[in-house]
């Protein structure tokens, strides 16, 4: 399995990082928190994966900080949530709040996550209450926004394709993006939009 990559980020996108190592590229599915924390694009980038092998494909999840991989890989080892729907979910809330609303058994904010559904949600909250209560390695982390100098339709292709890549029909993402819009203004980041639509029924 690979641990981690270390080497220069050729690309990065809300959901997804190339990282080059000898000429080499790895594409990576990442979290919106660590496409928020990465560097420039050119620079040097590690970050701790985790390699997911199926019959039909062979992909890396990675993120910039540990304790966000060791929240995931927690997720994925829950009966019904396998690493498509823990990334999206470590890229609707935070670390930390995932972590707070585990342990205080917020059924309702695990269920506003897009693909969780209530029994899921209870699930989660059951088989990882205790574990976290006890884990003191999982640090608690806040939700970093970065923000985005560029036009909100820049903002908006990137949300879409991001949306588009963590499984949304086209079509919806379009629809639940320009509700977000009208909702908010447009002058959310594209981390936000993100946020709001995976939130979104």
């Amino acid at each position: 399995m690979i641990a981690y990559l270390d080497g220069t980020l050729a690309y990065k996108d809300p959901a997804q990082a190339i990282i080059d190592i000898a000429g080499v590229g790895y594409e990576v599915k990442i979290s919106l928190t660590t496409f928020g924390k990465l560097p420039a694009e050119g620079q040097k980038a590690k970050v701790y994966t985790y390699q997911h092998i199926k019959e039909d494909a062979n992909t890396l999840y990675g993120f910039l900080d540990p304790s966000e991989k060791a929240l995931f890989m927690l997720l994925i080892g829950v009966s019904g949530i396998g690493p498509g729907t823990g990334i999206v979910m470590v890229s609707s809330m935070g670390v930390g709040e995932i972590r707070e609303a585990i342990v205080n058994e917020n059924v309702r904010a695990i269920q506003s996550i897009k693909g969780v559904g209530p029994k899921t949600a209870q699930r989660v909250i059951l088989e990882l209450r205790d574990k976290l209560r006890k884990d003191e390695l999982l640090a608690k982390a806040g939700v970093d926004t970065v923000p985005l100098a560029r036009q909100h339709n820049t903002r908006r292709t990137e949300a879409l394709q991001a949306l588009v890549t963590l499984g949304f029909a086209r079509a919806a993402a379009e629809k639940t993006l320009d509700q977000i819009s009208q909702k908010h203004g447009g002058e959310l980041s594209v981390e936000e939009l993100i946020k709001f639509a995976l939130k979104s029924n």
